[in-house]
C-alpha cells in the first residue's frame, strides 16, 4: 500500500465521536450531486449507531482533529458462496478543493487493507457510467467491472421503497 499523498491528509479509521463530521460529509456529498439527504445531524446519528457495529467501516482523510477531506463508508456482511465476508464500499467522497491529490487513491487503499484485516474475501462497490474518473481509480486498484462491457449484458439495479 502507497503512503498517502502528503503528511496533511494521512487516513485514519474513524469513531463513534467523528459522527457529525461524517454526517457533514455524507450529506455535502448528496448535496453536490442533487440527491435528497437527510440533514447532517440525522446522518450523524444514524452513522453513531452503525459505526457502534462490526459491519461498518468509516475511514477518514485529512489532518487528525480538523475536519476530514474525505471519506469511505465500508459495510460487511457473511458471503453466501465463501466462508468470508464481503465488503461494500458504500460511499467514497472527496471534498471538491481536494481532489486531484489522490486521496481517493489513498482512501480505496486504506479501505483494501482494511477489508483483508476484517476477513473479507471481495471488496465491491458501484459507480455511474459518466463518472470516469472514479472508474478509472477502480481498475488501477484491480477492481473488475463484472457487468456490461461492449458485448456484455447491462446490468440494472432496482430499489423499492417499503
Amino acid at each position: 500500500m502507497s503512503a498517502p499523498p502528503s503528511a496533511r491528509s494521512p487516513v485514519h479509521p474513524a469513531g463513534r465521536d467523528d459522527a457529525e463530521a461524517i454526517g457533514r460529509l455524507l450529506h455535502d456529498f448528496n448535496r453536490e450531486f442533487d440527491a435528497p439527504t437527510p440533514e447532517p445531524g440525522v446522518l450523524a446519528e444514524r452513522m453513531r449507531r452503525l459505526l457502534a457495529t462490526r459491519e461498518t467501516a468509516v475511514l477518514l482523510a485529512g489532518e487528525a482533529g480538523a475536519r476530514p477531506d474525505g471519506l469511505v463508508v465500508l459495510r460487511f456482511r457473511e458471503a453466501i458462496w465463501t466462508a468470508g465476508l464481503e465488503c461494500y464500499v458504500a460511499e467514497l467522497y472527496v471534498v471538491p478543493a481536494r481532489r486531484g491529490e489522490g486521496l481517493g487513491r489513498a482512501l480505496m487503499e486504506a479501505a483494501i487493507e482494511l477489508a483483508r484485516r476484517m476477513g473479507a474475501d471481495t471488496i465491491d462497490l458501484g459507480t455511474s457510467d459518466d463518472d470516469v474518473a472514479a472508474r478509472a481509480l477502480y481498475e488501477r486498484l484491480g477492481f473488475s467491472n463484472r457487468e456490461g462491457g461492449p458485448d456484455g449484458p447491462i446490468t440494472y439495479f432496482y430499489e423499492r421503497e417499503l
